[in-house]
């Protein structure tokens, strides 16, 4: 954003108008001992042309690389007009919607967010976003937990990202909530239905359900959803948004459907951009409204009979009694859910389900052409959507070094979440991928065995 600074005279005048001889007099109540002095470590100022060539500089120093890492965050193409029309002052600028007579803009782009992320995941409603996709299934945990009343336990599967189980754990651990990891086949990478029930003697809350997992294998869902449900619990389904233009959502899942499901909305046309800002997206069943945190966006008509649009059933902290709120941690994230609706928007039903087609086709055209080099094996047998874990026959440590030295981001090394995962590395490929990049990939990964 451009800035001009003051000039010295405009500096006069404004200490003169306050009556202040100067800067440093404005703060003559922090005591001496407390302030840092002359901050020797920063550099002169630059001009702007100096600090642009400056930045010019630095960014180069970054390079380019071709990126096959996914493991929860996903390279895909962003259209050029998504982030031309979420940055117009209209949105950039706009805050929390609370007077809906000043917002209405605001509002309507949330409440079709909404509709397009109920549809995506096949629930009955969608709040209006979550800090992002592990806070989100946090919140998921403690919704189940207030639905289901009588017990205050969660299974969840260890191929759930394991960030994920990380930040659950953070956030229910001092509510005497239990999080009980579940194993799975480590020949398939899936969670088997059958191995399940010793884990179901017990009352539980909800059972969590990735699709696609971690390792980007897909779990049998219809199986574990029916499964948790014979047991009077919930399931929570954590959906990669893009996978959901070809997969069954979480709406459809077994003979009555998840009962929540959250995910990570980066996919949706937000960058990479060093980890963040991203967005978390939750949806559930109408029966479980009451519980769902967040802001939710209602469509109602004004004493004139035109279409009005304004929060409802705001059960957050700001709003009611914060014993009685159902989150008091539901940050939301406004601009990247404009530049996510606006790319929905943009491509459609169609156009979604063509990046998921391509992704899904590159990765197993990646996986085909890997599995032909000596040393390199799928690590599962599961079906995948768009990334896969594969076993090296050298340590995965030193090949990455390689590859990067060759602009080549090769992927994540499973082994520091797993450790019985020694040398397996999780690779990805999007629709950003052509067959000229797989190549090289390919070619510059067998040359690293040498």
């Amino acid at each position: 954003m451009p800035f001009i600074p003051h000039t010295k005279e405009d500096i006069a005048e404004m200490l003169d108008s306050i009556g202040a001889e100067s800067i440093e007099t404005l703060f003559d109540e922090i005591p001496t001992d407390l302030k840092s002095g002359q901050l020797t470590e920063v550099p002169p100022g630059l001009s702007e042309m100096e600090i642009s060539r400056l930045m010019m500089e630095r960014a180069n120093q970054d390079g380019f690389y071709q990126n096959f890492i996914g493991a929860g965050a996903y390279e895909h193409h962003i259209p050029a007009a998504v982030w031309q029309i979420t940055t117009r002052g209209e949105f950039y600028s706009s805050y929390t919607p609370y007077q809906a007579e000043a917002s209405q803009g605001t509002l309507q782009l949330l409440y079709e967010y909404q509709t397009m992320m109920a549809s995506l995941t096949g629930m009955d409603v969608s709040n209006a976003s979550m800090y992002d996709g592990a806070t989100a299934l946090a919140e998921a945990a403690l919704m189940a937990v207030r639905s289901h009343r009588t017990s205050r336990r969660i299974l969840i599967p260890q191929t759930v990202h394991p960030v994920y189980r990380k930040v659950v754990r953070a956030i229910v651990s001092n509510q005497k909530i239990d999080i009980v990891e579940l194993p799975f086949c480590t020949e398939s990478g899936q969670v088997l239905p059958d191995s399940l029930e010793e884990f179901g003697k017990e009352d539980f809350a909800a059972l969590v359900i990735p699709q696609p997992n971690f390792f980007g294998v897909l779990e049998q869902v219809d199986a574990l959803t029916d499964w948790v449900h014979s047991k009077n619990a919930l399931a929570i389904g954590v959906v990669n948004p893009t996978a959901l233009a070809l997969l069954t959502p979480p709406g459809g899942w077994g003979n009555k459907g998840a009962d929540i499901a959250v995910g990570e909305g980066q996919p949706l046309g937000i960058p990479l951009s060093s980890g963040g800002p991203y967005f978390g997206f939750m949806a559930c069943k109408n029966n479980l409204i009451r519980q769902i945190p967040g802001r939710i966006i209602g469509r109602t008509n004004d004493l004139d009979g035109k279409t009005g649009f304004v929060l409802t059933l705001q059960a957050r902290e700001q709003h009611i009694r914060r014993s009685k709120a159902t989150s008091n941690i539901c940050t939301n994230q406004g601009l990247m859910v404009t530049a996510a609706t606006i790319y929905m928007s943009l491509l459609g039903p169609e156009g979604l389900r063509r990046v998921a087609e391509h992704s899904h086709a590159n990765t197993m055209q990646l996986v085909q052409k890997l599995e032909k080099i000596s040393g390199v094996e799928k690590a599962f047998s599961g079906p995948i959507f768009h990334e896969a874990a594969l076993k090296l026959s050298k340590p995965v440590g030193p090949i990455l070094s390689k590859l990067k030295n060759k602009n080549i981001l090769a992927g994540l090394s499973l082994q520091e979440f797993y450790p019985d995962f020694e040398n397996t590395l999780l690779v990805c490929a999007t629709e950003t991928k052509t067959a000229a990049d797989i190549q090289a990939f390919a070619e510059q990964l067998e040359q690293a065995f040498d």
